[in-house]
């Protein structure tokens, strides 16, 4: 049993030495070499030999004159914090009450509404986002810390000291612009 698998295995190998020898000469041009598989090793050097011919350096390649040379280019940077990822667009923007103090947020953390904080429906907890009040052009940047608004027609709840700091509060309800920050 070992001494036919050895044989089997020996035949798959040459068999596998012939066809790449056939696509290497192919490759550069050459007629195909006829290479026939015996029934074993004459011995185990010819075996070894016969894979040298792949030990070649391949001739450099010409590049067209239009390739480009990726060693021009400069490592992609990443965003510095504060850089606008995303503009979110414009939507409208309502703020907690003060009942909600001290209740958990979605994320787990206490409200505050002395922080710059907001809810956002899909936004990851912990996105920057810039909240900024297109009719006296005041922005604040807040942290998406919670869910919401659940009320029809609004995109953003934000705390109320970041009402107050964007003027929304004496309004209660108002239409920003909202850009998505780099952290």
């Amino acid at each position: 049993m070992e001494r036919g698998f050895h044989t089997l295995a020996w035949i798959c190998c040459a068999s596998i030495a012939a066809q790449l020898a056939t696509a290497e000469s192919l490759a550069l041009g050459q007629e195909a070499p006829h290479i026939s598989v015996g029934e074993g090793p004459a011995d185990e050097t010819s075996f070894k030999d016969g894979f040298s011919k792949f030990d070649v350096i391949p001739p450099p390649h010409d590049h067209p004159e239009d390739a480009v040379d990726i060693t021009e280019f400069e490592p992609i940077s990443e965003p510095a914090a504060g850089d606008v990822l995303r503009d979110l667009g414009t939507g409208h923007a309502s703020y907690y009450g003060r009942r909600f103090a001290g209740r958990p947020t979605a994320s787990g953390e206490r409200f505050n509404p002395r922080q710059f904080t907001a809810a956002h429906k899909t936004l990851p907890f912990g996105s920057k986002v810039r909240v900024t009040n297109p009719r006296n052009g005041r922005s604040v940047i807040v942290r998406i810390n919670d869910r919401g608004p659940f009320v029809s027609g609004r995109t953003i709840d934000l705390s109320r000291a970041a009402a107050e700091e964007i003027g929304l509060v004496k309004r209660g309800v108002g239409e920003v612009h909202m850009e998505l920050l780099a952290p």
